[in-house]
């Protein structure tokens, strides 16, 4: 995607309903594709499910939130951010509703798939709001949109109240349902209604970049070594913090002993300043370019993943928050810095390369749980999650000090 001037019909105020319109339906999305991380406890003890056949209905929704993540981001740019933001809110809505009535796993596993739809969310607005913006204010732009990660808490700080307090043979009879399945009746009523908001509210004309280019013109990038280096990092920052929020709750009451509503109260203090400080990520990348903030993001989630990984330290809850505190803050920093990269290199190709460092980083969330789980198994401590982490962190750091050496060796 091209940073083009906007055209004389639009202004910054129609680049700024862009961008709020986008951040609250991604906010949203993100809140539904990451749903099964809490309802899946309950799922588990209404349906007499494993913790293997649990970890799937959350691994199956991220799965479908990355594969598409690249078609999308070319769509957006071909047929504009508005109709296809708007279609996605709709198409989630239908399986999202279902999810409340279903009593079969099989069923359920099917439905949890295509709710994963929602993940692909990101890639559309980050080609949306790409068209909207100069090149001086991508990187801010993109930082603010990216911060509907915080999505990934909403449902950890609902759910746990709501299931607890609704009667769980629901209301009129059971038309509209209690308990946990009340949840995913909620969450449809409010992406139809998102729908309707973007499709009135959004700019009438949009912005198609990628209008009449050739495919193979626009996949030409996704053949440099650079765009795969910054899909690994974008796995670092992006698909570990996809895969913890997920993780985490469990990790809390089975090592710690805590409850559901605790678990997941304390996870929302890692999702927030991962997903809250990516304006501020998008703003210093702006001011002091993506490649020296990756490199201190980088440390920041290095040093607590090697703590965390010591078995032996037996950290309490509050020593182990903090640290996963300091972890998210590199993650929420460091997403908006990769973002940063790639209008910089690809100023034509944001919704191509976009997509695709996104389906990585999207994947890498659905891989690193069923990873954690193996090397638990493996090596027999729980600790074994964040030694993954660190293994993942150093392979990525290593891969930018030896790009940065290739550098300044250059004449």
């Amino acid at each position: 995607m091209q940073s083009i001037p906007l055209p004389k019909t639009a202004s910054r105020s129609d680049a700024s309903k862009v961008l709020w319109l986008s951040t609250v339906g991604f906010t949203l999305m993100f809140a539904v594709w990451l749903m099964f991380g809490v309802l899946g406890i309950p799922i588990r003890k209404e349906l007499g499910l494993s913790d293997l056949q649990m970890s799937w209905l959350t691994s199956v929704a991220v799965l479908n939130g990355a594969i598409w993540r690249l078609y999308f981001g070319i769509l957006a740019d071909r047929i504009g951010g508005k109709k296809v933001f708007t279609w996605l809110l709709l198409f989630t809505a239908v399986p999202t509703f279902l999810v409340a009535y279903t009593h079969s796993y099989g069923l359920l596993l099917l439905l949890a798939f295509l709710v994963g739809m929602a993940g692909n969310a990101f890639s559309v607005g980050i080609a949306w709001n790409s068209a909207w913006n100069s090149k001086e204010h991508q990187g801010f732009a993109l930082g603010v949109f990216g911060a509907g990660n915080v999505g990934a808490s909403v449902t950890k700080l609902v759910a746990p109240t709501l299931i607890a307090v609704l009667p769980a043979a629901g209301f009129l009879g059971g038309v509209f349902p209690g308990g946990w399945r009340f949840i995913p009746v909620m969450y449809a009523g409010l992406l139809v209604l998102m729908a309707l908001w973007m499709w009135f509210f959004a700019p009438v004309r949009d912005l198609t970049p990628g209008l009449g280019r050739p495919m193979a013109e626009i996949l030409k990038p996704l053949r440099e070594i650079r765009v795969w280096r910054f899909s690994l990092y974008y796995v670092v920052v992006f698909g570990a913090y996809v895969a913890l929020s997920a993780w985490l709750p469990k990790y809390y009451v089975d090592v710690y002993g805590l409850d559901l509503k605790h678990a997941a109260l304390l996870t929302t203090l890692f999702i927030f300043p991962a997903s809250l400080l990516r304006p501020l990520g998008g703003y210093l990348s702006d001011r002091f370019g993506a490649r020296n903030v990756m490199k201190l993001m980088f440390l920041l989630i290095f040093v607590p993943s090697v703590l965390l990984g010591l078995p032996g330290l037996h950290l309490a809850v509050p020593a182990f928050t903090a640290l996963l505190f300091v972890m998210a803050v590199g993650m929420g920093i460091g997403k908006a810095a990769v973002y940063k990269y790639i209008p910089q290199y690809y100023p034509s190709d944001v919704g191509a390369v976009g997509g695709l460092v996104g389906v990585f980083g999207a994947l890498g969330g659905f891989v690193l749980p069923p990873l954690f789980a193996v090397a638990q198994s493996l090596i027999g401590v729980p600790e074994a999650t964040f030694m993954v982490m660190g293994v993942l962190t150093l392979g990525a750091a290593l891969w930018l000090a030896f790009v940065l050496k290739e550098l300044h060796a250059l004449p």
